[in-house]
């Protein structure tokens, strides 16, 4: 390894610089067996200098790895500085606008506000307002006090028997699994001490997600967890039986998950528990597999359909889905299959890229699926081009931990947001990026009994009603700044972007925005209206238009 460059100076191609720690291990131990004799106080020191020899040894004879077996016992700091880095990094290195996905000052917000603490920021902001990345909310000369404080949404197109109100921030999709059975206690008291709903996740309705009584929407994944037959297909008597509970107030069919769209999932069978095999409806002990896609339905049109045989089993509570945008023409396909049959979804959610979950493939993560805006932006054009966004409710799922977010949401077409990563920080995460190795030192996404003890339920739950609470209060604050009565009187001109130091601009002189009804009578804007004719509502393919 001749002018490795490993980051450390003992690591060069003299041998008794490579082996330094097998040598001064052996050169240490025999001076304290040639001392102790007379200084016995000394053998206590063999508890280092032996341990330390036998793993130099060890490293010198194994062979899988190369850096080991030529640096035997140096090479192990790499081993440990790797793992310190990421815990070195947040609380030493970044400064407080660092850190991906939340920054220590997002995260901080969230813990002020779930404690009950001051939130307030002195002496001004330390974001870069000259920055291509700053973004804001215009204000009006004269502000609305009056602004009432109820501002939720009511949930449930024409066709929805049991409509569902709703409030302007939720709990998003975590399933039991991913989540202790603590984390899911604290979550749903929490949603019912705070009037807001709580999704289970496509791991299905668990005794945990019922104990407490919180609101309840239940994510159907490709697995149908907790509604399926012994072929995984969908069981509509099942679905029907738990549907009816009191407790879940709407239904959710995940498409895609912003995270990693278009992937499915294994849980192997030794993580498949008695309490996981009887919530998803699966033979305990064996491989659990959600598959990439539907079985139910496999074109615009029967999705629909299958939303609308859903709301008749579940007696008429709202059904909507749940997707990251990919080609656009297939959001407006399934917007086509609405008018042609005359069947509503009574909601939209769209997720993010952005978006978190327990453990992903890198690649999609980061290179698979289309941001919030651009998606939320293009969801909001299919429902009020086609003249649904009455019927149809838009809601945002994706990085959202502040009230500004959802203002900011609001003024793209959401009526509202679900967050995740934010409530798990009112839980106590300290982001340490542990969610798919079941060691989460706080017990919020683990299995483990002794790390979840930490997690006190009615502590916690206190704790994500008053981040919710302030939240919301936050969010009232700036409707009231921008002289408005509700989060529904944002548009795209009250959002505004700079492109760079000498220029803004408002979102609508960004991304086209339709009147209702424009892309029927015939859109001017070309790219919406190539979506739009390529949209077929018999089939998720796109229309050949040569």
């Amino acid at each position: 390894m001749r002018n490795a460059n490993i980051g450390a100076a003992l690591f060069t191609d003299r041998p008794i610089s490579r082996n330094s720690l097998l040598w001064l291990g052996l050169g240490v131990t025999a001076a304290i067996f040639a001392v102790a004799r007379h200084h016995p106080l000394l053998y206590w020191g063999l508890l280092i200098t032996l341990p330390a020899l036998v793993i130099a040894l060890v490293d010198l004879v194994q062979s899988e790895h190369s850096l080991r077996r030529n640096f035997p016992g140096t090479a192990r700091f790499r081993w440990l500085f790797e793992w310190l880095r990421p815990f070195l990094r947040a609380y030493i290195v970044e400064s407080d606008l660092d850190g991906r996905p939340f920054s220590h000052d997002e995260r901080a917000l969230v813990y002020a506000r779930a404690k009950g603490d001051v939130d307030a920021h002195p002496f001004g902001t330390e974001l870069d307002v000259y920055s291509g990345e700053y973004e804001w909310l215009a204000h009006s000369i004269t502000p609305n006090p009056q602004a009432p404080r109820d501002m939720r949404v009511m949930v449930g197109s024409d066709q929805c028997a049991r409509p569902y109100s709703a409030s302007r921030l939720n709990i998003s999709a975590m399933s039991f699994g991913s989540l202790g059975q603590n984390a899911i206690e604290a979550l749903n008291q929490g949603a019912k001490i705070g009037g807001f709903y709580h999704d289970t996740g496509e791991g299905g309705i668990s005794p945990y997600h019922l104990k407490h009584g919180g609101d309840i929407v239940w994510e159907l994944g490709s697995g149908y967890f907790g509604c399926r037959d012994a072929q995984g297909r969908f069981d509509p008597a099942l679905f029907r039986d738990r549907a009816s509970h009191e407790s879940v107030r709407m239904t959710e069919i995940k498409l895609s998950q912003g995270a990693k769209p278009g992937h499915g999932g294994l849980l192997p069978g030794a993580k498949v528990t008695a309490e996981i095999a009887a919530t998803r409806n699966v033979p305990q002990g064996e491989d659990c597999l959600s598959p990439p896609g539907h079985s139910a339905f496999s074109t615009p049109k029967q999705l629909v359909e299958f939303a609308a045989r859903m709301r008749d089993l579940s007696g008429g509570k709202p059904v909507g889905i749940k997707l990251c945008v990919g080609f656009p023409h297939e959001l407006f396909a399934i917007v086509k299959a609405m008018l042609e049959t005359g069947i509503w979804l009574d909601f939209i959610v769209i997720d993010g890229a952005e978006g978190g979950t327990g453990a992903a493939p890198q690649e999609l993560s980061d290179r698979v699926g289309m941001p919030l805006r651009e998606g939320l932006i293009i969801a909001r054009n299919a429902l009020v081009g086609a003249d649904l966004k009455g019927q149809v409710k838009l809601a945002a799922s994706g990085k959202v931990a502040s009230g500004a977010a959802i203002a900011m949401n609001a003024a793209l077409g959401a009526d509202w947001c679900n967050a995740a990563r934010a409530f798990m920080f009112s839980l106590g995460c300290v982001q340490s990026m542990r969610c798919h190795t079941d060691t989460c030192p706080t017990g919020v996404a683990t299995q483990s009994a002794a790390r979840q003890r930490g997690l006190v339920v009615p502590d916690k739950a206190e704790r994500v009603a008053r981040f919710h609470e302030s939240t919301l209060h936050a969010l009232h604050d700036i409707v009231v700044a921008a002289g408005l009565n509700s989060p529904d009187d944002f548009r795209p001109g009250h959002l505004r972007q700079r492109i760079n130091v000498a220029e803004m601009r408002q979102m609508d002189e960004i991304y086209p925005f339709v009147a209702p009804g424009e892309l029927i009578a015939g859109t001017a804007h070309a790219t919406l209206r190539r979506w739009w004719n390529a949209a077929d509502a018999d089939s998720f393919r796109r229309r050949d238009l040569a």
